[in-house]
């Protein structure tokens, strides 16, 4: 049984259309149904096997839930290089967020060399193509606003063009993550106005709604809202 056909076998048409409604740049009739943890249970069956190998080689897939496991098989790999190599035929194909975000947040190893990912995160958020900047955007909050935080990943993304919603989106949760884990470093974003006004308003409101920021701070920013 190949791959896509096993995929075939965990269609859920139900699901189907709950996330037709979610990802509306997507067909409906490439979107199998299938759910995110059966996704990571068949990645790991398939983890370091020629079936795999040659999964990852079959550019492009047809189905919303291929894509979805691509992302997932690329997550498994461990070496910076080799995801990287491993992104350039496959970033393109990105056509939602889900995707998007599924492959950049499970990608550890894009974490695990700053000097390397780094500019290649740079040259992401210069490209046109609305989900590879996106995947940018979420590398960046996923993995360089934790220890390794420093106020030039903000700047780089308080300087993105403004007006794409799936990138404004992806901006504002950044720094509503980065209000989360650095309030006072983050905080004179909002403060000198220097974001676009509905990314500062969406990111405000994300901030106000995490259980991780205390009242306190929470009315510091909803002082702040345009």
């Amino acid at each position: 049984m190949t791959v896509t056909e096993r995929l075939l076998a965990l269609a859920d048409p139900a699901n189907a259309a709950f996330t037709a409604r979610l990802t509306p740049g997507v067909a409906p009739d490439r979107i199998l149904g299938c759910r995110i943890p059966q996704l990571r249970q068949l990645a790991r069956s398939l983890r370091g096997t020629p079936e795999a190998a040659a999964f990852l080689a079959e550019l492009p897939h047809r189905y919303y839930d291929e894509n979805n496991l691509h992302g997932i098989l690329l997550g498994q790999l461990r070496r910076p290089d080799e995801a990287l190599a491993a992104l350039e035929g496959f970033l393109p194909r990105i056509d939602n967020w889900a995707t998007c975000d599924i492959t950049a947040c499970g990608m550890k190893a894009l974490g695990r060399d700053p000097e390397a990912v780094l500019p290649r995160i740079d040259a992401w958020l210069a490209d046109g193509h609305t989900y590879t900047v996106r995947f940018g955007v979420v590398t960046l909050l996923a993995h360089f606003l934790g220890e390794r935080f420093d106020t030039c990943r903000l700047d780089r993304l308080a300087a993105l063009p403004a007006g794409t919603y799936y990138i404004d989106m992806a901006v504002a949760w950044a720094f509503s993550v980065a209000l989360v884990k650095h309030f006072d470093r983050t905080l004179p974003y909002f403060a000198e106005r220097r974001l676009d006004r509905w990314v500062h308003n969406k990111a405000l409101q994300k901030g106000c709604e995490s259980l991780r920021i205390d009242a306190p701070r929470k009315a510091t920013l909803r002082a702040l809202k345009y």
